[in-house]
């Protein structure tokens, strides 16, 4: 029988240990892993997980402090398996998209507005949900637009207008140094 040896790269450090070789993680991914990996014991052995009051307390806790501290990273492993499920279906409940797609949410948004408008009885209601309305991207009733004309001009035209323009320059820079010297003179002769 022949030996099937696969090929090693040379020169390729290799971690020191388990934990060194595991990507950093998000306190969200540790979590979900960490959930995953009690979910698939708790499905081998049969044995359910039941978090306690004590448990759910814990779990709001930790929830709380990954809220207001969204880039610290938790000690999770110091929490019992029962804790952590139930942090876990609190952070899944939390975190999953109602829309597939930003369109439908936007078209949700302007049905939703139309309604308003055609429904309530209110005229502030009504101008406010208009108002709304008009500032959805596409519909851009308020959007305040600047026009760019670009012109193409060739080197030639381009030295001709920047001639006239520091022509006209020239005269106004005159105009202003003789206007100051016949106040200075008015001023000196009072």
């Amino acid at each position: 029988m022949d030996e099937l040896v696969p090929y090693i790269e040379e020169n390729i450090p290799l971690p020191a240990n388990a934990r060194e070789a595991m990507p950093e993680l998000s306190p969200a991914q540790d979590l979900e892993m960490r959930a995953n990996v009690i979910r698939f014991f708790s499905d081998a052995t049969g044995v359910p997980i039941s978090p306690t009051k004590e448990n759910a307390d814990q779990a709001k806790e930790i929830a709380k402090n990954m809220m207001n501290n969204p880039g610290v990273k938790l000690n999770l492993a110091q929490y019992p398996n029962e804790t952590l499920a139930m942090l876990a279906g609190m952070v899944s409940q939390m975190n999953f998209s109602i829309v597939e797609e930003l369109s439908e949410l936007k078209m949700y948004v302007v049905n939703k507005l139309l309604a308003e408008i055609e429904t309530s009885k209110d005229a502030k209601t009504r101008i406010a949900a208009i108002r709304s309305l008009g500032e959805v991207d596409g519909v851009d009733a308020f959007k305040k637009r600047s026009e760019v004309t670009h012109k193409h001009l060739t080197i030639e035209e381009v030295e001709k207008e920047l001639l006239i323009t520091l022509e006209s320059l020239e005269d106004k820079v005159i105009d202003v140094e003789a206007r100051t010297i016949v106040k200075a003179e008015n001023d000196a002769a009072k």
